[in-house]
């Protein structure tokens, strides 16, 4: 039962990291190397989306 709770929270993480890449104004290849990179390594690569991937741009 765990497993599938951690398995579940997984793919809405991922699922939620592609969706904003999908819907980020980045390139799209830069697109497509997130989303592969998020597909292949579902954890690990959210957790580098979370640190390398969004960026907001500040007003000035």
């Amino acid at each position: 039962m765990p497993v599938t709770i951690i398995s579940i929270i997984a793919l809405a993480c991922a699922a939620y990291a592609i969706l904003q890449v999908v819907t980020s104004a980045e390139t799209t290849v830069n697109k497509t190397v997130w989303t592969l990179l998020i597909l292949v390594l579902p954890v690990i690569g959210f957790i580098i989306w979370v640190v390398a991937g969004p960026r907001t741009k500040k007003a000035a």
